[in-house]
């Protein structure tokens, strides 16, 4: 746990520490997996009292790749809407954004008393998640240069490969998503392109947690290790 900016807390969580079983051990915080859900809601429980929250003040989204974003003042339980940005004003609501290579993207304008995250994967990132949460926050009263951003562990350009025509694709929508991997072969750079998002968007602080998933072990990804958990990026103001 981490401060994002004044009176902003974050925590972006590992694979460790948590009650599921294998191959979703252990802190495995995604429930649309096939791990068992009650082990889910322990390692939730778990980890926010591990961070001074109540289990019952975290918002969790239904993730599926969109460019939807709501405000929130509460958590939705088990009838949460699909969407895959949210934002808030009530001191002491978290906001979780999942990932297991894609990237979790926190903000913040403390003047505003504002907080937000996003899922940010290929899909929503190309559709413009992290710039429609950084406009609803500002249609609301925050001012885009007071926010400060974390974009949170992903796939890298590195690693994160696709095929030729998938990274062209992409790259007509958001060109500094193009990238090579290691091994020469067409690939995507997710944390380039919603970096200039945000830029564009005119956030004035950026900052990065620069962990790959796949080349961690101590965090989740699909993409190395399927069937696996998810971690989580969390973001909350202070009371």
């Amino acid at each position: 746990m981490e401060e994002l900016t004044t009176g902003v807390r974050y925590a972006v969580t590992d694979r460790h520490g948590g009650v599921s079983a294998a191959p979703f051990n252990s802190r495995n915080l995604g429930g649309a997996t096939a791990d068992d859900y009650q082990d889910v809601l322990r390692n939730r429980e778990l980890t926010a009292r591990q961070f001074g929250l109540a289990a019952d003040r975290v918002v969790w989204m239904r993730q599926v790749h969109s460019a939807t974003v709501a405000r929130v003042s509460a958590p939705w339980g088990a009838d949460a809407p699909e969407l895959d940005a949210v934002w808030t004003t009530e001191p002491g609501l978290a906001l979780a954004a999942l990932g297991a290579d894609c990237a979790p993207v926190l903000l913040a304008d403390p003047v505003a008393g504002m907080v937000g995250a996003a899922h940010s994967g290929r899909v929503g990132t190309l559709t413009g998640v992290v710039p429609n949460l950084v406009a609803a926050m500002a249609e609301a009263g925050a001012e885009p240069a007071r926010m400060t951003a974390l974009v949170g562990p992903m796939a890298c350009g590195r690693c994160y490969e696709v095929p030729a025509a998938m990274r062209e694709e992409s790259a007509a929508v958001l060109p500094e998503v193009r990238a090579t991997t290691r091994q020469g072969t067409p690939a995507l750079d997710l944390r380039a392109g919603i970096s200039a998002q945000l830029a564009r968007a005119g956030v004035g602080s950026v900052r990065q947690d620069a962990r790959c998933t796949i080349e961690d072990p101590d965090l989740f990804s699909h993409r190395r290790d399927q069937p696996t958990g998810r971690f989580a990026a969390y973001v909350w103001l202070a009371h």
